[in-house]
C-alpha cells in the first residue's frame, strides 16, 4: 500500500494532454535541481541507465542526481513529449551547462519512461550526446529553476 506522498499524478494510463503534463513535471523537477525532490518520483526500487551509469534504487539515482548537477553548472533542461502509451512515455531533450572550467555544452538526449501505478517511474533508460557550444551560442537564458511558460519548447528552438 502507497501513502498519499508516494502518488505522483497523473497516473498512467495516460492520456496526451496527461502524458504533455507528467514531461513538463519531470522537466520543472529537473530544472530545481535538487536531487532529493527530484528522487521523489521515482520508485524505491526504479531502474535507470544514464549513458553507462546505472542506478538500481531510488537511493542511487538521487547519489546519480547530487553528482550530475555537482559538475553540470547553471544547467537548464527542456523537454518534450515524443511518445505515450498505456503507463510509458517517450521524450526527447536538450539542456545546456557549463563545467567547472566555463566550457559551455548543450546535451541532447531521449529517454523512454515506463511509471507503476502510483505514477512513480521504475524504468528510466537515457542516451545523451554532448556538443560542446560557446557561451554566445545558448538559448536557455531564463533564471535558474522552472522554464518561463511563455519560454519556446525544442520545436520552437528549431532543436
Amino acid at each position: 500500500m502507497t501513502t498519499p506522498s508516494e502518488v505522483r499524478p497523473p497516473l498512467p494510463p495516460f492520456t496526451h494532454e496527461s502524458a504533455i503534463q507528467k514531461v513538463r513535471l519531470a522537466e520543472d523537477g529537473w530544472n530545481s535541481r535538487d536531487p532529493d525532490k527530484v528522487s521523489l518520483a521515482y520508485s524505491l526500487d526504479t531502474h535507470w541507465r544514464n549513458r553507462a551509469e546505472f542506478a538500481t534504487n531510488r537511493e542511487e539515482a538521487r547519489a546519480f542526481l547530487a553528482r550530475k548537477w555537482a559538475r553540470e553548472l547553471d544547467y537548464r533542461l527542456i523537454k518534450e513529449l515524443w511518445a505515450y502509451n498505456g503507463n510509458r512515455i517517450a521524450v526527447r531533450y536538450a539542456y545546456e551547462w557549463h563545467d567547472d572550467s566555463g566550457n559551455w555544452f548543450r546535451s541532447y538526449g531521449n529517454e523512454n519512461w515506463e511509471f507503476n501505478e502510483d505514477g512513480l517511474m521504475f524504468n528510466r533508460y537515457a542516451c545523451i550526446n554532448d556538443m560542446p557550444i560557446k557561451e554566445a551560442d545558448r538559448k536557455f537564458h531564463w533564471p535558474l529553476g522552472r522554464r518561463p511558460d511563455d519560454h519556446p519548447g525544442l520545436s520552437e528552438l528549431g532543436l
